[in-house]
């Protein structure tokens, strides 16, 4: 699970990366071996990562480390990082600073004590809440999420100017949300870079109506609350659903849960350079010149099974009347299944490093276009005709992260990119029409590869890359010399990768 709550993933089940930041700016931190564990960590890596993992029965949650280990407190205040399971020791409940700074303190439910403490000296011994007790929780995942609200089971997207909370399929860009993290609270920016204020309206400056303090709810509904500075909490109000602060108490109305966002594409058929599409009906076909309001030509890949060593990841494509292709009996393709566990609605992508993918259905055979624009499920091999660009539509942006942190310049004067960074960094992504991206850096200079293969931003011209998806939310990126990128732990960011790792898979 690559953000906090995946498509799927019940209510009961929500869990939420973190890390936890105490008042000298110190991370709890879980060391790998010896169930050691102390708040000396500088920034948020692996082992400074948690788990809060809530329950559905009381408003508790559970501390669980990198290691798989639950946080337990004794009634002498001593805290280890050992238990394998679940019990009362193990459980915490939260209390939010009451002056507002957005911070949390853990009290544990079995003696009444709260967490505390810096470098190895950490208890939970302190019967009452001061500096020390407070910890400041920054969510541990990527930043570019889909946001549900739990009572209307609809996601927020921007739509006139606002953020409504109206569709029922995340779709495009606009319902792409980014979570901005500031100072140990949290702002909502649009696709288009503007921030949510709690009037409802988007600004382009971060402000203090701006500014969100997060608040978790277990129990029966499970979800997060987003406080403004006045003390109301982020709903969705009226017939348009717009998100705006209102009530000062939490209910259904006002919790959210977050879900990681799927790629969403257009195919451009090579056989005769038509967009494939739904418009005409259930039958999908290559046969549109350009994709228009109606998101009729985007498709939603959903990862359905990963990919293991002895077998290759199969995906469903997703349209915008919520159903998915399946072939028929005779091989052609249809928009007309409601799920994706028939085999039939089930392919297999084939990168096929030029820009282009192949698309293998349950028979074992490629989808080809017909001269109609017809699809249908009956090849053998691979030419022109079952070819297909693609173009993912809901990323103008990149946030590229993996386990070292985020990608983006070394330095404001420097333009080495580099994968080691704290905070996101935005990457602006512009699509050609075979299948190829143009890759710019927060400096608005493109990317281009250095004589040793590193990444450097300081192009006038635009260079091609290939993104290729290879899960839910995760992608590879081949440079024009061939080689996937690859991320080192000393932050280097290199086209040097030959067979495809994890050093070269790339949350987005």
């Amino acid at each position: 699970m690559t953000n906090t709550m995946s498509n799927g993933v019940t209510k009961s089940e929500l869990q939420w990366k973190v890390g936890l930041i105490n008042s000298a700016g110190k991370y709890l931190t879980a060391e790998s071996f010896g169930f050691k564990i102390n708040v000396s960590g500088t920034s948020l890596k692996k082992k400074q990562t948690f788990i809060l993992e809530q329950d559905s029965q009381e408003e508790v949650v559970y501390i669980k480390s990198h290691t798989g280990r639950y946080l337990s407190a004794d009634k002498y205040g001593n805290v280890s990082c050992e238990a394998e399971e679940k019990d009362q020791t193990e459980k915490f409940v939260v209390e939010y600073d009451k002056h507002g700074s957005g911070r949390w303190s853990f009290k544990n439910v079995a003696h009444g004590n709260y967490l505390s403490g810096n470098e190895d000296n950490f208890k939970c011994f302190a019967k009452t809440v001061t500096e020390t007790e407070l910890w400041v929780v920054q969510l541990s995942i990527h930043p570019q999420v889909n946001l549900r609200n739990v009572n209307r089971k609809r996601y927020a997207h921007l739509k006139d100017e606002e953020l409504q909370v109206t569709e029922i399929i995340p779709w495009g860009k606009e319902a792409l949300i980014i979570l901005h993290f500031d100072n140990g609270k949290y702002a909502l920016k649009t696709y288009d870079n503007r921030f949510l204020n709690r009037d409802g309206s988007l600004s382009a400056e971060l402000t203090n109506d701006s500014r969100f303090t997060l608040e978790m709810r277990s129990g029966a509904n499970s979800g997060l609350a987003f406080k403004d500075c006045t003390g109301t909490y982020l709903t969705a109000v009226g017939a348009t659903a717009t998100m705006k602060g209102r009530n000062k108490t939490v209910s259904k109305d006002e919790l959210f849960t977050l879900e990681d966002s799927n790629p969403q594409v257009i195919l451009t058929s090579l056989a005769n350079n038509k967009k494939v599409s739904i418009r005409q009906g259930v039958d999908v076909t290559a046969n549109q010149d350009e994709a228009e309001d109606t998101n009729k030509e985007i498709f939603q890949m959903e990862l359905v099974v990963p990919q293991t060593e002895d077998a290759p990841a199969k995906w469903g494509f997703r349209t915008v009347d919520n159903t998915y292709w399946t072939v028929e009996p005779l091989g052609g393709i249809q928009s007309t299944a409601r799920d994706r566990s028939n085999p039939n609605t089930q392919f297999i992508v084939e990168w096929l490093g030029d820009g282009t993918i192949a698309i293998k259905s349950n028979k074992g055979q490629y989808i080809q276009s017909r001269q109609t624009g017809q699809l249908v499920s009956v090849s053998d091999a691979v030419t022109n005709k079952e070819k297909f660009y693609v173009k993912i539509i809901n990323r103008p942006l990149l946030l590229l992260k993996n386990e070292h942190g985020f990608v983006g310049l070394k330095s404001s004067a420097k333009a080495e990119v580099q994968c080691s960074k704290t905070n996101y960094e935005i990457i602006y992504l512009e699509s050609s029409n075979d299948g190829h991206y143009f890759i710019k850096g927060s400096n608005n200079k493109y990317w281009r590869l250095s004589e040793d293969a590193s990444v450097v931003a300081d192009g006038d011209t635009p260079v091609p890359f290939l993104l290729e998806p290879k899960g839910q939310s995760v992608l590879s990126i081949k440079a024009p010399n061939g080689c996937y990128l690859k991320g080192e732990h000393n932050g280097l960011f290199r086209a040097v990768g030959q067979e495809l790792d994890a050093s070269m898979l790339w949350e987005y």
